[in-house]
């Protein structure tokens, strides 16, 4: 999840660059020849890319206390209604992200900035139980009705506010996943 969540950061040609270069070792010349560019250019693309990622990595990790508290306060705050407590732990550029996989009902496109966020997260019915639980390493949620996973929610938390919300429900991606 959380490289994809920084290629998406990337153009595409930042993108196949910095994968084919950084990730898989290819010279320059053989991405070149791939994407019909030349060496310099695709050189100045993985350039890009790598200044476009590193600026998006915090330089420490949040403790896991900070991500627990930030869970605790957006659960909160879902669940009062709260939009004025919700928009306060959302980082100002927040993004919520949904996979439904084609088969379930999910969001058409990413939704960015803490007041947008806010308004589709309170629209949203909340399932029967909201379970926390570890995501990728960090506090998480995961959403059931009375019979199935329903979702499960990965929050990235920097500098205290929650960055990002990846919301999974395509059930194809879920069927691993266990009881909290």
């Amino acid at each position: 999840m959380a490289l994809l969540v920084v290629l998406e950061r990337l153009s595409p040609a930042q993108r196949v660059a910095f994968v084919l270069h950084d990730v898989f070792g290819l010279a320059f010349e053989e991405v070149a020849e791939i994407v019909g560019r030349t060496p310099a250019a695709v050189r100045q693309l993985a350039a890009r890319a790598r200044r476009d990622v590193g600026s998006g990595v915090p330089r420490f990790e949040p403790t896991a206390a900070d991500q627990r508290a930030a869970l605790d306060a957006f659960v909160r705050a879902c669940a009062e209604g709260d939009a004025a407590a919700l928009v306060h732990v959302l980082a100002p550029d927040v993004v919520l992200r949904g996979d439904g996989g084609g088969r379930v009902p999910a969001l058409r496109a990413p939704v960015a900035g803490a007041d947008a966020v806010a308004q589709v997260l309170l629209g949203w019915r909340l399932p029967h139980a909201v379970e926390p639980a570890l995501v990728n390493g960090a506090p998480g949620l995961v959403l059931r009705d009375a019979q199935d996973v329903l979702s499960v929610v990965a929050l990235t938390v920097r500098d205290g506010v929650i960055t990002a919300i990846d919301v999974v429900r395509n059930p194809d991606k879920l069927r691993g996943v266990v009881a909290p």
